[in-house]
């Protein structure tokens, strides 16, 4: 089966990465936006694009019903749900399925199974993989969740079952932090994933977060892609990756890779997945939940692997085998993922949405730059802040990191504030260089570097809002002062719109 044309049901860089690899294949491919979005550099790159609805996600991009409306009126056999919205929603591959349309990831019953985090652990212990001690079902009552905060004892983690991304997920210290943590925990699952279950976990003290890539086919194939060092987080989300890991020993690696293929063959997964782990300070590893999907962090093992894992998605998604064998995967030099947020460091990494009014990125051996942005685009509120992805690739850890550094160096972007320096600060502090740190490592290194308190996300997009609408009222007041000057010509936008081939 060979797919004619592939529609992808995301945004920004993930939605240009994609693009890329559909034009490579040669399969047009076709993209859809939100209102806030109609100018976004996905909707530029895509063979065809189509509006579906308002900027709010729930109004456009987590709307199943719109998107498979586009998927049949513009003959889209299959859709890539790249990752985040509905990337992990078994509801919307069985809706592709029941379609006829290609779903580019795992089946429905897999993703229901292990996207479920509690679900997940079962199958997990079913499969002999070790889990970090805990609840293996959701916790519904307050009473069953006092009841099982004291069998696993504090410190706890509190986490979503349904979730992921550090949504929904708090440490629970001692006892008299329950109750406050259980709301909060629940209202943000609700808001995140439409579901507030929860459950528990015993809380790894100063772990390593590790994961590894797997890839399956249809036809029993599953191999690993080797490790993903992920412990360098913020908010509990990932914004620095490397691999290979600078903690792991050669035998531990070979274990984990190996319990990561046992598990996928278990479930009978089948295309592109992440299996994470936290690792304690004595190297035993226990497994977290499974990413259904293709990660944010994905380029890193490209760069390591020579590996392209959205063709390897979409040749899977057509029924085709593995082209290759475990024997086959190698890790070759180091590689070092920077996700570069429109936020600002000094601020309490406040988001900083607003006009790119200048952009420099750097090129060169070994760096590339995945990214959703250009010269002159606005970065809207309404959704994640990243707005690319810096990888730098070097024969050693040492040499990626010395490339990380001027590549960052050359990184010039004006008009709002970005983390970039924040990983200048990284890439030359002695802990990271040493490879000596663990998931605290920003919070114990980087506090005293910033101004104010980190808000929380609420507070801070609802702040970066208000800062929006006032540079945005400033440069219409500029613009209304220099009332002697040419007028602002609409060529450049009306002219793009009319020549795109009836695109928007």
């Amino acid at each position: 089966m060979n797919l004619k044309k592939i529609l992808i049901a995301n945004r920004g860089e993930i939605a240009v990465r994609v693009i890329r690899a559909c034009r490579e294949l040669g399969i047009p491919s076709v993209a859809v936006y939100s209102e806030a979005d109609r100018l976004a550099l996905h909707v530029r790159r895509a063979d065809e694009a189509y509006e579906i609805g308002p900027a709010p996600s729930r109004e456009s991009y987590l709307r199943m019903d719109r998107i498979l409306d586009v998927a049949k009126r513009c003959g889209a056999d299959a859709i890539h749900p790249g990752y985040g919205f509905l990337s992990e929603n078994a509801a919307f591959a069985r809706a592709c399925e029941e379609a006829g349309i290609t779903f580019i990831g795992p089946r429905a019953e897999t993703i229901q199974a292990m996207g479920e985090k509690t679900s997940a652990r079962r199958i997990a212990v079913e499969a002999g993989v070790p889990v970090v001690p805990g609840t293996l079902h959701p916790v519904a009552s307050d009473e069953e969740i006092r009841r099982e905060a004291s069998r696993i004892g504090f410190p706890l983690m509190l986490k979503a079952a349904a979730g992921g991304g550090g949504k929904g997920l708090r440490l629970v210290p001692h006892a008299d932090d329950l109750a406050t943590a259980v709301d909060r925990a629940r209202s943000e699952a609700k808001s995140a994933f439409g579901d507030d279950s929860v459950y528990l976990e015993k809380a790894v003290l100063k772990p390593r977060h590790i994961e590894i890539q797997v890839m399956a086919d249809a036809h029993g194939n599953a191999i690993h892609l080797y490790e993903r060092e992920c412990t360098i987080q913020r908010r509990h989300q990932k914004v620095i990756e490397e691999s290979p890991s600078p903690f792991l020993t050669p035998e531990l690696r070979e274990r984990m890779g190996s319990l990561a293929v046992a598990l996928v063959k278990k479930v009978g997964y089948v295309n592109a997945g992440t299996l994470e782990f936290l690792v304690d300070k004595d190297r035993e590893p226990y497994f977290l939940e499974m990413n259904t999907r293709l990660q944010v962090e994905h380029p890193v093992t490209e760069m390591v692997t020579n590996l392209d894992l959205v063709k390897l998605q979409i040749r899977v998604a057509q029924g085709e085998r593995l082209p290759i064998t475990q024997e086959d995967v190698r890790q070759t030099g180091h590689a070092i993922e920077c996700r570069v947020y429109a936020e600002d460091p000094e601020r309490g990494f406040l988001p900083s949405p607003g006009r790119i009014a200048a952009l420099r990125v750097p090129g060169g051996p070994g760096v590339r730059d995945d990214s959703g942005v250009y010269e002159g685009y606005d970065v809207p509120i309404h959704y994640d802040p990243m707005i690319s992805k810096l990888v730098a690739w070097g024969r050693t850890r040492e040499d990626a990191i010395g490339r990380m550094r001027r590549a960052v160096s050359e990184y010039k972007v004006l008009g709002i504030q970005t983390t970039l320096p924040f990983f200048e600060r990284v890439m030359r502090h002695p802990d990271f260089l040493a490879g000596d740190f663990d998931t605290s490592f920003v919070d114990v290194a980087f506090r005293r570097h910033e101004v104010v308190r980190e808000a929380p996300w609420e507070v801070a997009v609802a702040a970066a809002a208000i800062q929006a609408f006032r540079d945005r009222k400033a440069r219409r007041g500029a613009l209304s002062q220099s009332a002697g000057a040419a007028p602002v010509s609409g060529w450049r936008v009306r002219g793009w719109r009319e020549g795109a081939g009836g695109r928007l």
